[in-house]
């Protein structure tokens, strides 16, 4: 058959008959569907399985057979499982003797301190007091014990003097001479005379006692009083205070008010002994007496009591 090449091909002709190439689809025709076991040849399944997570309370089971998909239950099993494994850990509580013993000892060592903390703030009567009146009381103290470290030392020195004199007994009697003057003083034989201090106490009203006198002599001789007085009355180591008011009496002898008080010492010492928080002043304020304190360079006791020979008492020296 000739063909002529000027002349165009006619639709549906030649051109339409010529096979297409192989591998090349042809346009708006369906794509070929492979074969089971062609695919199967050319991609490999690797779709892992997962593993089947445990259902939570309350939901349906899955049908069987089918595949859950990650994460379905693990989220809302976890946080329930851990509280349990928690409580389980701490309840009941597990303790051994060890523990006992040791919570035991804790307790007993707390109530102790306690006891102690607590018994130490009752105790303690100086807690409110101020500064100034802590350091007075200090100093008070400590003229207290130069006193002593002084009466020490004077009666060292009077062995020293008996052991060394060449005439002892001399000495003896020199020494015994001063005793008695002392002694004398201290029993309220023998006048004195002395720095000191004058305490007058006004009672307007009529409230004080007997025992308020009795403390005011009281600290008086703890501040080192070495003689004292009180409206011609020598005080002395039995003396005794008795009514009140209008019917004070010392040792059976009346006095009145104002009561003043003659007293040879330290001054220094016997005022502040007077003064300290809740003393003799303070005490004498609260019942509306007043009380006056006044320093002097002399003061004279001049009261004196009858040498009383003891009933039964003897001395002991040959």
């Amino acid at each position: 058959m000739s063909v002529n090449p000027n002349e165009k091909p006619e639709p549906g002709g030649e051109q339409a008959e010529r096979p297409e190439p192989e591998g090349k689809p042809v346009a708006g025709a369906a794509p070929e569907v492979p074969e089971a076991s062609e695919t199967s040849e050319a991609r490999p399944a690797a779709a892992p399985v997962e593993p089947e997570a445990r259902p939570s309370e309350g939901a349906e089971s899955a049908p069987e057979g089918a595949v859950p998909s990650p994460g379905a239950g693990a989220g809302a099993g976890a946080a329930p499982d851990g509280r349990r494994r928690l409580a389980d850990a701490l309840w009941p509580p597990r303790v051994t003797r060890a523990q006992l013993i040791v919570a035991l000892l804790l307790a007993c060592l707390g109530f102790g301190l306690a006891i102690q903390v607590s018994s130490t703030s009752e105790g303690s009567a100086l807690r409110g007091a101020r500064q100034e009146d802590l350091v007075r009381i200090l100093d008070e103290l400590d003229d207290r014990t130069q006193r002593l470290e002084d009466e020490k030392t004077r009666l060292e020195k009077q062995r020293s003097e008996l052991e060394s004199s060449s005439d002892q007994a001399e000495e003896a009697r020199r020494q015994t001479a001063e005793k008695e003057r002392q002694l004398g003083i201290l029993a309220g034989t023998v006048a004195a005379e002395g720095p000191g201090i004058t305490l007058t106490v006004s009672d307007p009203v009529g409230a004080v006692e007997s025992d308020m006198l009795l403390d005011a002599i009281q600290e008086l001789r703890a501040a080192g009083a070495e003689a004292i007085q009180v409206d011609g009355v020598r005080v002395v180591a039995n003396s005794y205070f008795t009514g009140g008011g209008d019917d004070m009496r010392i040792d059976g002898t009346q006095v009145t008010a104002p009561y003043v008080f003659k007293v040879i010492g330290k001054p220094e010492d016997l005022e502040p002994a007077l003064n300290i928080p809740g003393g003799v002043v303070q005490t004498l304020e609260k019942e509306q007496a007043t009380a006056t304190v006044e320093r002097s360079a002399k003061i004279v006791v001049d009261a004196l009591r009858p040498a009383k020979r003891p009933d039964y008492a003897r001395s002991s020296s040959p």
